[in-house]
């Protein structure tokens, strides 16, 4: 039986924040964390008291969750979420949060991500990963993302007859774009040669296909109209979402998401179609995760995703702005806030808060998430369709 999404009235999102990312950092994820809620409280003047409300996601925080992260930073809420669903979390913390607030469970929700990244911090990272990673492919000298995304790359490429320059158009365009953005890892421009004859890391699989692990923290609040009106912050509104998880298991190679399945649902709750959308900020951690996202949002028909590439500028000023903080390919991978930084960035664009270059019209954005590769996929998918409200 299909439910029929009820409208995101009275809510607002706002106040993006971003903590800059380094390479390596001897901080915790807690410590992070806590940069990014005092950089929030100075923007907006909202001490840890007033969030009655918090959602927290991490990779490296552990043993805490979100239990831990009240304590350490001092919160005292009456609503709490842990969502620990990598590249997914942002958009999952906006549905939670929004819900919240209409229900009245809490009237200032901070939504947060941090993670750390020592020397050790990945392999730690891979070690806990997932079951299924521990008991079906570490066994077998499999031992990270790369290998997974290798497999699932070259299927595409060969049944969609993708070339490695066309998913090199889009990890040229972001890095375009992350040349705007102080804050970005990545500030050499980056062409096609460069990309093409990159250091091999798992065929077909270059290393401008794969993100740069670092440390950082992401943050936004989700209130009330009234409440963001009082703190003198611009708003953004929610026009519709939808979330899936393990999607299309009886496909032997991954080659679509949960955006299919549920992608007449987000543009019917959103009012609204493809070709109407100013901007996307779509999950990144590979090129060929960008252009499934494409294809399953409904921007292109499925398998026309080599023309849609070679026709589109996914630049800052192009035909569909793409990524325009860099994204995490050119901006870098901060563990779980990888999965809020496309939703900060959305925001900002909104608001005409950018931390690089404005797009020209950003009225209606859309972003995507993917997360958790336990095994042979990315099991958790979701997006959500943004409007710009009050400008303050």
């Amino acid at each position: 039986m299909r439910s029929t999404q009820k409208p995101y009235d009275g809510v607002s999102l706002c106040a993006p924040i971003t903590v800059p990312y380094e390479r390596f950092s001897f901080e915790t994820a807690h410590w992070w964390a806590g940069e990014a809620l005092k950089k929030l409280s100075l923007e907006t003047g909202l001490m840890p008291n007033d969030f009655d409300g918090i959602i927290f996601s991490s990779f490296s925080a552990n043993p805490d969750t979100a239990v831990g992260i009240v304590q350490h930073l001092g919160l005292c809420p009456k609503w709490m979420d842990h969502i620990p669903t990598g590249g997914a979390s942002g958009v999952m913390a906006i549905r939670r949060a929004a819900r919240a607030v209409q229900a009245g469970d809490a009237s200032i929700i901070v939504c947060l991500a941090a993670d750390t990244n020592h020397i050790d911090s990945f392999q730690k990272t891979l070690d806990n990963f997932s079951r299924f990673s521990q008991d079906a492919t570490y066994p077998y000298g499999q031992g990270g993302p790369n290998a997974t995304f290798a497999i699932m790359t070259g299927s595409y490429m060969r049944q969609f007859n993708v070339s490695r320059e066309d998913f090199g158009k889009i990890a040229i365009a972001q890095r375009a774009n992350a040349l705007s953005n102080p804050i970005a890892l990545m500030k050499k421009p980056l062409s096609i040669k460069q990309y093409i004859e990159a250091k091999p890391i798992a065929d077909p699989l270059h290393l401008f296909d794969c993100v740069m692990p670092c440390a950082g923290a992401e943050a936004f609040v989700v209130t009330t109209p009234d409440i963001a009106e009082k703190l003198g912050l611009s708003t953004v509104k929610i026009r519709g979402t939808i979330e899936r998880h393990n999607a299309f298991s009886e496909d032997t190679i991954q080659y679509r998401g949960g955006w299919a399945k549920d992608i007449d649902d987000l543009w019917t709750s959103a009012k609204c179609t493809p070709d109407k959308i100013d901007f996307a900020q779509l999950y990144d951690d590979y090129p060929l995760i960008v252009a499934m996202q494409l294809e399953d949002l409904g921007f292109c028909e499925k398998g026309k995703i080599k023309e849609f590439i070679n026709k589109t500028d996914f630049t800052i000023t192009g035909d569909l702005p793409l990524n325009t903080n860099g994204g995490q390919l050119s901006a870098g991978q901060a563990g779980a806030a990888g999965g809020y930084q496309n939703v900060t960035e959305a925001l900002r664009q909104a608001i005409k808060q950018p931390l690089g270059h404005q797009i020209p019209n950003s009225s209606i954005g859309l972003i995507s998430g993917f997360g958790m590769v336990n095994y042979d996929r990315g099991v958790c998918t979701g997006a959500v369709v943004i409007e710009a409200d009050n400008i303050r």
